[in-house]
C-alpha cells in the first residue's frame, strides 16, 4: 500500500504488506497496539488539514505509534514534532515514515502518566489518535491534558472512532473547559467516521 501521494495529505504511507514494513517486523515487535496505523490518524490529519495550524508550531503526538499525524504536521506546516509512545519498538516504524516523507521528529519513550511538565514546556499543540480505548486510560489522559495546559499548551486535539471511553473523556472536558466534539468523516484511504475532541485551556463559560 505504499502511496507516494495521498491527495490532500501529501504523505508516503506504508502498509503491512509493504517490503519495508515486513523487514522491520522481522526485527521489531511492537506491543500493545503499535503494530499498524489506526484509522483515527486519518481523521486527525484531515481535521488539521481543514482547520490548519500555525507554521512552525511545536507539536507533541502522544501515543503516536507509527506517528503519521505528527509527521503530517511536520511536513505540511513545518512543525517541530515530539512523538511520544510507551513502546520503543514502534519508533523504527515512525522513523521509516519520517524519512520517507523528508522530515525529522523527536521520539520520546513515556507512558501518559510519566510525561513531565518539562516535556511539555514549549509545546503549542498536543495531539493523539485512538489513544482512549480502555477505561483505565481516562484518568491518566485527564491528568496529562491538565498538565499540558499548566505547561502552556494552547490546544489539544484528539481523534477517535467514537468509543464510549473517548466520549466519557469528552464529556469531562466539555463540562469544565472550552471544549467541543466534532463529528468527522474522510474517504481517504477509505471511508472512516469518528469524532475530534478539541480542547482549549479556558474555563467553560456558564
Amino acid at each position: 500500500m505504499s502511496r507516494d501521494a495521498l491527495h490532500d495529505y501529501g504523505l508516503r504511507v506504508f502498509g503491512a504488506r509493504d517490503r519495508e514494513v515486513r523487514g522491520l517486523k522481522r526485527t521489531y515487535r511492537p506491543s500493545t497496539y503499535g503494530f499498524r496505523i489506526w484509522t483515527s490518524s486519518w481523521l486527525l490529519m484531515d481535521f488539521l488539514r481543514v482547520r490548519k495550524i500555525a507554521g512552525g508550531s511545536r507539536v507533541m503526538d502522544v501515543g503516536c505509534g507509527w506517528g503519521i499525524a505528527g509527521i503530517f504536521c511536520a511536513k505540511r506546516y513545518g512543525a517541530s514534532v515530539t512523538s511520544v509512545d510507551m513502546d520503543s519498538q514502534v519508533f523504527p516504524f515512525l522513523q521509516l515514515h519520517a524519512e520517507a516523507n523528508g522530515v525529522k521528529v523527536r521520539p520520546l519513550i513515556r507512558r501518559f502518566a510519566d510525561i513531565r511538565l518539562d516535556d511539555l514546556t514549549g509545546i503549542n499543540i498536543l495531539i493523539g489518535a485512538d489513544i482512549c480505548f480502555w477505561d483505565t486510560l481516562i484518568t491518566p489522559l485527564i491528568s496529562l491534558i491538565e498538565l499540558a495546559f499548566e505547561a502552556g499548551v494552547k490546544s489539544v486535539l484528539l481523534a477517535d472512532p467514537g468509543r464510549g471511553t473517548f466520549l466519557d473523556l469528552a464529556s469531562h472536558f466539555t463540562a469544565i473547559r472550552q471544549a467541543e466534539v466534532f463529528d468527522w468523516e474522510v474517504n481517504i484511504p477509505y471511508r472512516i467516521t469518528g469524532s475530534i475532541l478539541a480542547i482549549e485551556p479556558g474555563q467553560r463559560a456558564n
